[in-house]
């Protein structure tokens, strides 16, 4: 098998997926003759509500929610924004503090940050060796004075899963509100909030085969959230704006493609990325592997080709196309922030490169790229210097 066999071997699912054709024909009439408002009481808005309202219950299904707790979104960040934001524009002062983790994704780590500069306390619990957040450490830091818990449900570099549940129990029983980022999560593994037992859930579109510009925020009700933004009383007034009709139409055909494929795709998928890595190990020595072995998403695997730069090994792979642990800025690569935070030497996180599969992946590619990685490694080792390593990067797309 050769690389003209494969014009691109798609390999980057958690930075976004394909839309599904299922998908994108579900939306087609939405983005034509079906251009009626929601709001507008005739034929035209009639049906386009009925479309909204029918996406609201098939996400819902997906994660055992009630159709009125799911609020349309633009995506992820927006979600974790209106449920970080707006759950500490509603705390009383005696609860100023929040706990989060060392691994979340910037769409976390910016609003916090927000929140830190005006004053806010954060308690950032740690991860170990597999990329999981320390529970213990996280039940350590619960407290009275906790307003907010929010730790990604799947790291979206290493696809480790996060003890989720066990934390929201006790935080809850604190009285603090629990959100969880679950954007990676959703459509790879089940996904139930009574499981998990929190009271926000984002959600995005792109991630799980719908459109891009598309996400949701599971509310629980009750839970105490202001909007972001003011307007009409769009989405309960949590977000207030004219519907996205077509991308929430293909948000809720997603959300029912994910209900059908979870339980074939996922054990498919898992098998193609262990035998990835088992080739991978055994052709390449001292392969690094930073995907936990058990509790991880069963598409991810993020290793570390090395003596090399990632970026390098992925610049002779044109055909494969993946994300790398590192950042480049002006001509200076920086390890990843997640992969420091579980104590991987700079050198190391500096020859990182995310592998994620997806639905279509099929064995041929797989093998394929093996074929083309371990060729790239050792071409380079040949020739390159000795990787070094100054600051931290940002990390691959969500």
């Amino acid at each position: 098998m050769t690389n003209e066999d494969f014009p691109v071997i798609y390999l980057d699912h958690n930075a976004t997926t394909p839309v599904a054709p299922e998908v994108a024909e579900a939306m087609a009439p939405y983005l034509g003759a079906e251009f009626g408002n929601p709001s507008s009481d005739h034929a035209l808005g009639r049906r386009a509500r009925q479309a909204v309202e029918e996406a609201r219950a098939s996400v819902a299904a997906l994660i055992g929610a009630a159709p009125d707790e799911v609020v349309f979104t633009s995506g992820g960040t927006e979600s974790n924004n209106l449920a970080i934001r707006g759950v500490a524009a509603q705390a009383p002062a005696t609860r100023h503090r929040i706990v989060t983790s060392t691994v979340e994704h910037p769409a976390t780590t910016a609003p916090l940050a927000l929140l830190e500069a005006a004053g806010w306390t954060l308690t950032r619990v740690p991860v170990a060796g597999s990329g999981i957040f320390d529970l213990d450490a996280a039940l350590g830091a619960l407290g009275d004075d906790v307003a907010l818990v929010t730790v990604m449900l799947a790291q979206n570099e290493t696809g480790a899963l996060m003890p989720v549940a066990e934390l929201a129990t006790a935080a809850r029983a604190h009285g603090a509100v629990v959100h969880t980022d679950a954007a990676q999560a959703i459509g790879k593994t089940p996904v139930s909030v009574d499981d998990l037992g929190v009271d926000l859930l984002s959600i995005a579109g792109h991630k799980c085969y719908g459109p891009k510009g598309i996400g949701a925020l599971y509310v629980r009700r009750g839970t105490p959230l202001s909007p972001l933004v003011v307007g009409a009383g769009q989405e309960g007034g949590l977000r207030p704006g004219t519907e996205n009709v077509a991308g929430i139409v293909g948000l809720g055909a997603a959300a029912r493609l994910a209900t059908h494929h979870l339980t074939t795709d996922a054990p498919r998928i898992a098998r193609l990325r262990d035998e990835l890595w088992a080739v991978l190990a055994a052709k390449v020595p001292s392969i690094r592997r930073h995907t936990p072995d058990g509790a991880c998403l069963p598409n991810t695997l993020l290793v570390s080709f090395p003596g090399v730069l990632g970026a390098d090994v992925l610049a002779k792979t044109p055909g494969i196309a993946a994300s790398t642990g590192s950042a480049c800025h002006a001509g200076e690569h920086t390890p990843n922030a997640t992969l420091l935070a579980m104590g991987v030497a700079p050198d190391v996180a500096l020859g990182a490169i995310r592998l994620s599969l997806g639905r279509g992946t099929t064995r041929a590619e797989i093998e394929a790229a093996v074929g083309l990685l371990v060729s790239a490694h050792g071409v380079l080792v040949a020739t390159a210097p000795p990787v070094t390593s100054p600051p931290t990067s940002k990390g691959t797309p969500r």
